[in-house]
This record gives C-alpha cells, structure tokens and sequence, in this order.
C-alpha cells in the first residue's frame, strides 16, 4: 500500500492532479447544497481544499503558484469576453447613476478596511484577504496575491485566509442588506412591478415593426433612399404594397405612390415620429404581410464567415446588389435596427426577405454555417492572454507609492479581453466564442485557482481561526452590510431607484451570483440582472485595482 500512500501525500505529478481532481470534484458536489435558499457554490472548492490541505495533502509549490495562476487567468479573461460588448455603453443615461453608486459602494469597502485597519492594527495582506471575502471577490484575492508576491517573493497565505473567513457570511450580509432596505422602506412587490415601465429604455432601443400608410403629399414620387434620409432615424422600409402594382421590397430606387402601405421595421422610440412625417398608422398585422409575400421569403441567416466580421451592412450593398432586404439583425438575443451603418459581427443573425433564389446567394455569402461556430476559436483567446499578461507586467508609477503599481495577471487580461471582444470586430479579430465554451473556460479557470488557494492556506487555518481569527468575520461582515446599507438607502431615498434594479446593483457592486440568484427569484423579472450587467465589468475592474492598491500603499 506504499504506492497509495504515495498518491495520496506525495509530491508527484500523479499526487497533484488526483489532490486537485477530488478538490474540485467534492467543492462542486457540496456546492449543490442550499441552506434557506442560499448555497456558497463553487465557494466550497476553496474550503475542501483547505481541509485536506489541514490534513497534509499538500501539492508541490512550484506547480500550486502555475496553476493558481494560470487558472486566474483563464477566469478572468473569460469574464472579460463575456461583459466586454456591453462595458462602454453601461455608462450611457441610467447606466452611468448606476455605476456612480456601485463606485460608491467600492470606495466605501475600501474606506472600511481602512479604518478597521487602523483601529486594530492587523496585518494589509489580512485585511485585503477579509475585503475580498467580504464582497466575495476572487479576482481582488487574485490581484492581492500576485502584488504581495511580486514585493516579497511570498504567497501571502494570510491573504487566502482572510478571504475564506470573510466568505461565507459576506454571501449571507449582502442577501440580509437586501431584505433590510425591503423592509425599511416597506416595499411591496406588486407596487414595484407597476412602477416598472412597460418598455424599458433598452427595449426602446430594440427593433419593432408598424404598418403605415403614405399620406404625406411630399413623398410622393421620392425614392425609398431619399425618404429614409429625410427621416433621419434608425429604419428599414422592408416591404411596399401599391394600390396598383401589388407587393414589391422596398428597393433604394423604388418611388413612394399616393395610398402606398409601407411595412417598416424600426426603434420602438422613433416610431411615433416616423409615423407623423409619412402619414397614419394603419391596423395591418404582420401575419397580414405574410400572407400577401406569395413569391418572396423571410428567413434568418447566420453570419459565420471571418470576412464579413467588422463590416458594416452598408458595405455589403444586400440590398442593391441581391434584390432582398434585410430587416433586423439579431446579436445575442437582442433584435437591432438593421441600418447601413450597423457593424456585423460573427455570430449576428440578419433576417432577409426577398425571392428564395436571391436568399440563398446571400446566405452564401454570410456563411449560415453553424458547424463553423461550434468550432473553437482559440487565436483571440491565446493572443489576448499574451498581449493582458504584457499589459499588467507594464509598472506603473503613483506619486506617494513607494512600489510602482501593475494591473498584474488579473488586471492585465481583464482590460485586454474587454477592449478585444468590444473593438476587435473593427480590425477584422473574430471574437466570438459560444456561450457554453466561455462558461467552460470560466469554470474550468475558477476552480483551479481556488482549490490552488485551499491547498495553499490550509497548513494554518485551524491555528489562525482558533487564536483570534472569529474576530476577522465580524469585521468581514462590517464591510460588506454598511457600505451596501449606506448606498442602498441613497439609491432608494434620494434617487428612487426601483427595488428590483436596487438588487441588481447592490449582487453587481459585489459580483456575487448567489446575491443575483436571489434577487431574481424575488423579483420574477429580469431587472435585477439588468442592474447587475450594468455595473459588473466597472466593478470588477476596480475591484482588481483597489486590492492591488491597498498592498502597495499599506504593507
């Protein structure tokens, strides 16, 4: 039985990858597990590694610090592709009081550790662990680590520690901020569902269709061209029907005529102005259309060829040079109005009518292969790592900081993954990776880092808890419930913030999926994750550079 002992408390490469299997695999299991409705998730990888790193299954340190790493990355890189589309305009209108109060709540945390700090005298690289548990943050715990090692040439186990402390009650404070501020302010949940706006701000935004009817003397005789660039909003004339001629697509050349019917496809708030300038609304369904399109079909085709990526559906002359129209363009479940100047991404679904023939030439030349989507496509994925791992090895230098500042293995590609899935697009870098195959990436990356960071702060824990590490929960717990509890009331009080999207804000400004859980089986919509999206990437962001921050300034 020697052989199994070896295997079990040596240091090969055997040893490792069964300690690492089984820490993930138990970690998954036990975070199926819910308590009240509330489960720690992944979470519990780190605390099974933790008590079989108690019990001497130790991995050989030079291969835990790869891995740890190495498994950072891929985590945030992968969270970087997935919030990257969406970051820049999550500070437009309603987006950007968002993200003002999730900053807030950031800069609060921070103020608190600060001060507790103080008054206590603890260790920085404790008292970041305990703030990165606080707001269940696992790329800042990333960050800290890789700026105290860089300093020192140490782990910093403490750090791991603090962080698996603060943990499992800060999960816990963020959910009871959230049933505190409900019933301070006692808030009911059907008022709050009619107070919601029927259409959101984005819904406006997305496409819709209405039947028109020409009235407007001054259009008669004016190409279709000519008339969508008096109009000068977002919109597609996609069918004519003439009192005479019958059904036709609306082609760039083709007159308008007194009495036309018009199917036009637009942005749900331009829709009243587009019907005051062209004449009256008409009660013309769009099963009505259908019925008349005897010669023409409508059907939506993939984009799935690398040549297309970046272009914009002006440059593809669809129109002129095919004899269809295109419609809407669908990009992760999100129907756009497909204008000239729309840029096409791998992965967008356009919705063509026209003659079945001239379908078909367009659907060669966007591809519509799905087979090719299901590929993996790993260039932006290894290119954007290399180019993040440069980026957050670059230091930078702070007057008053004694070390110069780097955005670190967690910084680093989470910025370079953010700007390459938002602008790669335009330099022609097909970004798009399937929903599941980033998941995977996501999962995979995550649970290696925390069992590494289990195994790695086990050897101390029981100890350190024991000799006055209770203590660190309590104070865990001040940073998460006041900084919430603060701006929660501000949102609620002075800005009027809607319950539902207060929820989002406050599971986002700690970028915590049970929270998020939570907050939508309380709301039954999709507002709380709305909010969350919104301020997600910001935070994260700032959450990686204030942990770093914190080492540098402190230690």
């Amino acid at each position: 039985m020697e052989w199994f002992h070896e295997l079990l408390f040596g240091s090969g490469i055997g040893h490792s990858i069964l300690l690492l299997a089984v820490v993930i695999f138990v970690g998954i299991l036990l975070g199926k597990i819910k308590i009240a409705g509330i489960s720690l998730g992944i979470t519990w990888i780190l605390f099974v590694g933790i008590i079989l790193s108690h019990f001497n299954m130790r991995m050989d340190p030079e291969a835990l610090h790869f891995l740890k790493e190495f498994g950072l990355i891929l985590f945030v890189y992968s969270v970087g592709l997935q919030v990257g589309p969406g970051f820049f305009s999550s500070f437009k209108k309603g987006g950007m009081t968002l993200n003002m109060l999730a900053v807030l709540i950031v800069l609060l945390g921070v103020a608190t550790t600060y001060v507790i700090f103080k008054i206590t005298g603890l260790p920085i690289t404790t008292m970041v662990g305990i703030l990165s548990g606080a707001v269940t943050n696992t790329p800042g715990l990333g960050a800290a680590q890789q700026a105290y090692y860089d300093m020192t040439g140490n782990e910093g186990p403490e750090i791991a520690m603090g962080y698996a402390v603060a943990y499992p009650l800060g999960v816990i404070g963020i959910i009871l901020a959230m049933m505190l501020i409900r019933y301070i302010f006692r808030i009911k949940l059907d008022k709050e569902n009619e107070a919601v706006q029927n259409q959101s701000e984005e819904k406006m935004e997305q496409a819709t269709h209405v039947s028109l009817l020409v009235k407007n003397p001054a259009l008669y005789g004016k190409e279709v061209a000519e008339v969508v660039k008096w109009i000068d909003k977002k919109m597609v004339i996609s069918r004519i029907l003439h009192e005479k001629e019958g059904l036709e697509i609306a082609y760039t050349h083709t007159r308008l005529q007194p009495g036309d019917k018009l199917f036009v496809i637009a942005a749900a708030h331009d829709i009243d102005s587009i019907v005051a300038f062209i004449g009256e609304k008409i009660d013309m369904e769009r099963s009505e259309w259908l019925h008349l399109d005897a010669n023409l079909i409508s059907r939506r085709i993939l984009i799935t060829r690398s040549e297309i990526n970046g272009k914009s559906l002006g440059q593809l002359h669809i129109r002129g040079g095919y004899g269809v129209n295109v419609t809407r363009v669908n990009r992760a479940g999100v129907d756009l109005v497909a204008s000239p100047g729309l840029e096409l991404q791998i992965g967008d679904r356009l919705t063509v009518v026209g003659a079945d023939k001239n379908v078909a030439n367009v659907e060669k030349l966007l591809g519509n292969s799905l087979r090719r989507l299901r590929e993996p496509n790993l260039v932006p994925i290894f290119l954007g790592i290399a180019l993040g791992i440069l980026l957050g090895s670059i230091p930078i230098v702070f007057p008053g900081i004694p070390q110069p500042v780097k955005l670190g293995l967690a910084g680093g590609p989470l910025i370079v993954a953010i700007l390459i899935s938002r602008f790669g697009p335009h330099y022609k870098l097909v970004t798009y990776t399937t929903m599941s195959a980033n998941l995977m990436l996501r999962e995979v990356g995550i649970s290696l880092f925390l069992a590494c960071v289990g195994l790695d702060a086990g050897a101390g824990f029981v100890d350190t808890v024991t000799n006055g590490g209770f203590a660190w929960i309590g104070y865990g717990f001040i940073i998460t419930f006041l900084p919430l509890m603060i701006v929660g009331l501000l949102a609620r009080f002075v800005y009027k913030l809607n319950y539902f999207s207060l929820m989002g804000l406050l599971a986002g400004s700690t970028t915590d999926p049970p929270a998020l859980a939570y907050s939508n089986g309380v709301a039954g919509n999709d507002l709380p994750s709305v909010s969350y999206a919104t301020v997600y990437p910001l935070v994260m962001f700032l959450r990686v550079l204030t942990a770093q921050l914190l080492v540098l300034m402190l230690l």
